[in-house]
């Protein structure tokens, strides 16, 4: 009898096909299905040649293929796709075999998986997958959650092809029940979306006010890359800078800036707001994407008005480094406080420590200081903001008078840092003791008598004024949103 593969992975892109010769390359056989079997045959008589990879027209033949419990993971479009593979799935596999969504799904549609899933006897798993192809061939980062029983099968696959930290730990580690895996993996993207536009407004002060080259700009990433900055998205974007095309031009100049956004960034916002913490810096990094992809009224609306940008104070370059590092702390601070809300809301009982470890290597957000993120979390179990631990009140209290000046003078410029702007007024606004929000409470009483609490009585204890004298004493109930 033929031997039994040990893993069947459906959906043969960039990102499967990728995994598939992970998996193989530390061991594992493989069993892969695509709906379309051309691009099997493709990858068997190409990539997959000679190694231990099977391909199967149809989804049965893949699942005869297994051995015990049965393991396919999908790696396939998020949505409709996904329940579709699941329900055709259901009928071939026997009780505890398990599914894997190693897809971009939305934490919500992960937790109604896993119950429907379970409900008919089998398990679910739905995994975060962060790094790219490369990450998918090489290591990534991965974020398991879901049926917590499918995890000791999983784990040594997954711990195996996972990217390994500099102290050999894999990439990869259990994070909870639900849709919990995806949403880390949400959270991830999200702070993806704000480290990239904050270094993307770090190349335009470079640019327009310093008035560096693309090859300079370029030289000063790389050097960034060997200190506090130390990331992969600053390690790429050196490369960006200083890449010519064919031509001998620098392709970056020729690039449009018209961004794209496939929906994790807009998730993490949604849930934010569903759940109530701030994530104003990762807001103005999505809406930044939305505002650049209208490029036609921009143009209209930059020859409408006469902007001055030679009338300003030029920054150093140790200003733009310390902004830089001091609002990607704020917004690991965001995506991290958003997954504490969603642990305690969600009954996740999330490891901070252990995502922060996770996300050393393999994954886009990879960077220096995840140790010192992991080393806060476990040294302060109920730390509730990272602005409130040691390490980082120190950095960011060394890096605020850069990052101040930085930001009035690109103000005074008249050269957009919307995402620098966003997370100083984040700071700004979490540090201040008493914020003007005492006169939002007074306008929403006076015109819809939503209640307002005083300082002067106990919390908890709300009250309505009959601002007019004309109104009545009935007040709205108190809620929040």
């Amino acid at each position: 009898m033929m031997n039994k593969s040990n893993i069947g992975l459906i959906g043969l892109a960039v990102m499967g096909e990728n995994l598939v010769l992970n998996m193989e390359s530390k061991g594992f056989r493989v069993s892969v299905y695509n709906r379309t079997f051309e691009v099997t045959e493709k990858f068997l008589q190409g990539r997959a040649k000679g190694k231990n990879i099977e391909g199967y027209a149809n989804i049965k033949e893949l699942v005869d293929s297994l051995e015990s419990p049965r393991m396919v993971m999908l790696m396939v479009r998020a949505g409709d796709a996904v329940d579709q593979i699941i329900d055709s799935l259901i009928p071939l596999l026997s009780p505890n075999d398990i599914i894997i969504d190693g897809g971009n799904s939305n934490f919500t549609d992960s937790s109604r998986r896993v119950s429907y899933v379970e409900s008919k006897g089998l398990l679910y798993i739905g995994a975060g997958v962060s790094g790219g192809e490369e990450g998918a061939l090489n290591g990534p980062s991965i974020m398991p959650g879901g049926s917590a029983k499918a995890w000791p099968f999983v784990k040594p696959i997954f711990q195996s092809i996972a990217a390994k930290a500099d102290d050999g730990t894999p990439c990869c580690e259990w994070v909870g029940g639900g849709g919990a895996g995806h949403f880390v993996k949400m959270v991830h993207n999200g702070i993806e979306y704000a480290d990239m536009q904050l270094i993307a407004e770090a190349y335009s002060v470079m640019k327009q006010m310093v008035h560096l080259s693309n090859q300079e700009i370029g030289e000063k990433f790389s050097e960034w890359n060997k200190g506090k900055l130390q990331s992969y998205l600053i390690e790429i974007s050196s490369l960006i800078m200083k890449y010519q095309n064919a031509e001998g031009e620098s392709l970056i100049d020729k690039i449009s800036d018209t961004a794209g956004q496939k929906g994790t960034g807009k998730w993490s916002v949604i849930n934010a707001m569903d759940l109530g913490i701030p994530l104003n810096l990762i807001a103005t990094a999505v809406f930044e994407r939305s505002l650049s992809a209208r490029k036609d009224i921009r143009i209209e609306a930059s020859k409408m008005y006469n902007r001055v940008r030679d009338t300003f104070t030029t920054p150093d370059i140790t200003e733009i480094h310390d902004s830089l590092y001091a609002s990607k702390l704020i917004s690991y601070a965001q995506g991290f406080e958003l997954m504490q809300k969603a642990s305690e809301e969600f009954k996740w009982n999330l490891n901070y420590a252990s995502i922060a470890r996770i996300w050393r290597n393999g994954c886009i957000i990879r960077s220096g200081f995840l140790n010192h993120i992991a080393e806060s979390y476990e040294c302060y179990p109920t730390l509730k903001n990272l602005l409130l631990a040691p390490y980082f009140k120190e950095e960011v209290i060394n890096a605020l008078p850069a990052w101040k000046s930085l930001v009035s003078k690109a103000v005074l410029a008249e050269i957009p840092v919307p995402a620098f702007s966003a997370a100083i007024n984040y700071f700004y606004s979490f540090t201040t003791e008493r914020l003007p929000s005492n006169l939002l409470q007074a306008q929403r009483d006076f015109f819809g008598a939503h209640t307002f609490e005083r300082v002067d009585r106990p919390k908890g204890e709300f009250f309505h004024e009959n601002w007019t004298g004309e109104g009545g004493e009935t007040s709205s109930r108190n809620y929040n949103v």
